[in-house]
């Protein structure tokens, strides 16, 4: 019998018998649509992720986080002692510092007028942009003598800016932040979102003195980053600057760090676990229930077999031959499995692009999984026909003609 026979009588079959048939390709349809979400979504995540290390951490950087503990994959303690005179003693200590910023958040409204935007305040020093990489494209960056004088001045970010002033011009405006006054000298370099889904945007500096002065009465600092001349002096300045920070807050042997510090290796660690977890471990559970899904479908079309024996009996009595009895049952199999693959590649894409557009992620590519999803599909559908098209097969005619 010719195989586009075969093809087209599978398709009889499949509206023949509409449950088993059903149950087969669902089985296959939620394996492939797990898979394509997770891959599709996975690259996008893993895109995001290098793209904002590459920003904000390059080898050369060094960021030290108030609090014990670990930072990225881990708790950190509660104790905040990290001062601006901690940084600046390890700047002046440890040898190979060339840059460093320090850095104080708190999440206040900011408004003008009626327009109101719920925005993360960052108070930092003068050296903010060089350090972070991160550019006023409009209008100016406050400089040195603005922190010492703690001034009321801030430069905004694309989503703050368009959130209170639409269309209007923000630059050299009034905005209030809690209930203090201050002057919009600059618009932010547009970053977009990170990984969480977080806006980039919706972010206002100012002075960090003014910060901890004016608007949230600390006298701590978060972080700091500092950028060194060497990265490959990196772990060995890392144990130089803990060794100042334990000191100047009277450590004794045995007493954990109340402080964090992450350089690029840590970095490349835990991006590293994440990519496992993205392009290992998630898709080897859409992959079992892939698995499964063809075990399921296997154990239908064997229990079917016994309602088809006088159709196979009939068929090997007019002369079909065992191969061809062998073909029929597989290419039902797999034509059953491979069409809910191909719905569940077009649902696991179209779930994929909602969760990329939530996530703030970009288009996700559905080249890759598409490939991966038909593969996936067809080498399942073939291996889970065999069994019953192998015993189809075995069956002599007179004894399933009786």
């Amino acid at each position: 019998m010719k195989i586009p026979r075969l093809i087209r009588n599978s398709f009889l079959m499949m509206g023949r018998y509409k449950l088993r048939t059903s149950f087969m390709m669902l089985g296959s349809l939620v394996g492939i649509a797990a898979l394509t979400f997770v891959l599709s979504v996975g690259q996008l995540a893993q895109q995001k992720i290098l793209e904002m290390v590459g920003r904000v951490f390059s080898d050369s950087t060094i960021v030290i986080h108030a609090g014990g503990g670990m930072m990225m994959g881990g708790p950190r303690g509660a104790a905040t002692r990290l001062t601006a005179d901690d940084i600046q003693a390890v700047a002046k200590e440890v040898p190979g510092v060339a840059d460093w910023d320090t850095q104080q958040s708190v999440t206040l409204p900011v408004r003008r007028g009626d327009a109101t935007d719920n925005a993360q305040i960052l108070g930092e020093s003068e050296r903010w942009q060089r350090v972070w990489n991160r550019t006023a494209t409009r209008g100016d960056y406050f400089d040195e003598t603005a922190v010492r004088a703690s001034a009321r001045v801030a430069v905004i970010g694309e989503t703050v800016a368009q959130e209170l002033f639409g269309n209007d011009d923000p630059i050299g405006a009034d905005i209030q932040i809690g209930s203090a006054p201050f002057k919009v000298i600059g618009i932010l370099e547009p970053w977009g979102t990170d990984p969480h889904g977080m806006d980039e945007d919706n972010v206002v500096v100012v002075p960090v003195t003014t910060l901890m002065r004016r608007l949230s009465n600390l006298d701590k600092i978060g972080m700091a980053k500092l950028l060194i001349n060497d990265p490959g002096q990196a772990e060995q300045m890392k144990v130089q600057i803990a060794e100042v920070l334990r000191q100047r807050h009277a450590l004794s042997t045995g007493q954990p760090d109340d402080f964090s510090i992450l350089t690029a290796t840590e970095v490349h660690r835990v991006i590293g676990e994440i990519q496992r977890v993205i392009f290992l471990y998630l898709p080897l559970v859409a992959a079992v229930s892939l698995v499964v899904g063809g075990i399921v479908s296997a154990s239908l079309m064997l229990s079917s077999i016994n309602d088809r024996i006088g159709e196979i009996g009939l068929r090997r009595a007019v002369g079909a031959h065992s191969a061809d009895i062998r073909l029929q049952f597989l290419l039902e199999t797999a034509t059953t499995i491979v069409v809910g693959g191909l719905v569940g590649i077009a649902v696991g894409y179209a779930v994929a692009e909602i969760a990329a557009n939530r996530m703030h992620l970009g288009t996700a590519n559905p080249w890759l999984a598409t490939a991966l999803g038909i593969a996936a599909s067809s080498v399942v559908g073939l291996l889970a026909g065999v069994f019953p098209a192998i015993r189809a097969a075995r069956l002599e005619p007179a004894e399933a003609l009786r």
